[in-house]
């Protein structure tokens, strides 16, 4: 399933590597595209993968996890 999620706290694109490294690092997650402007991580996720873990690994990264959506 493709989901998306909004970040606060990207300034530059040092940011967006570590988000996008972050959330590849993840078990079951693919095709990360990372948006400095929108704000916005978008990738497929495998039904397994937990919310809750794709916003430690971003928190972990250093950065705010605003919600985590599915986009339909």
């Amino acid at each position: 399933m493709k989901k998306k999620m909004k970040i606060e706290g990207m300034s530059c694109e040092h940011c967006v590597r570590r988000v996008k490294s972050a959330l590849e690092e993840i078990m079951g997650i693919s095709n990360v595209e990372v948006d400095l402007e929108e704000k916005l991580a978008t990738f497929d996720a495998t039904d397994d993968v937990k919310d809750s873990d794709l916003k430690y690994a971003v928190e972990e990264a250093g950065y705010e996890v605003v919600n985590v959506e599915i986009v339909i």
